[in-house]
């Protein structure tokens, strides 16, 4: 595999990796939904969502459709669904070494590049 791929895929990645990112990924699991219901679910403002929203759409893990005046946002496919139910799983089993590292301050578990 060359290095564009893997460039490729750590942007695709880089779409999970933010909280904000997950709840938006969370509340539109089941059902699409517009800017303002997505504000309502996470309690953000809409300035905010709108920008991740963009980012999860440029990493390629969202689509959206117009209908009228409205923008439905969705994941783009069920694979996407079932990534998220894989990650939440894995999640589970690691949860604590992860809350862990987070505690050490001395322990950068992933340290930026």
């Amino acid at each position: 595999m060359g290095k564009t791929s893997y460039e490729v895929k750590a942007k695709f990645i880089r779409g999970f990796s933010d909280k904000t990112r997950l709840q938006i990924l969370e509340s539109i699991k089941n059902k699409e939904k517009t800017v303002s219901q997505i504000v309502d679910d996470l309690k953000g403002n809409q300035s905010n969502i709108s920008q991740h929203l963009a980012c999860l759409k440029g990493c390629g893990i969202i689509i959206s459709r117009q209908e009228g005046k409205y923008i439905y946002y969705s994941l783009r496919n069920a694979e996407i669904a079932q990534l998220l139910d894989i990650m939440e799983a894995v999640f589970v089993q690691v949860e604590e070494e992860v809350a862990a590292c987070e505690r050490n301050d001395e322990l950068d578990c992933c340290p930026k590049q």
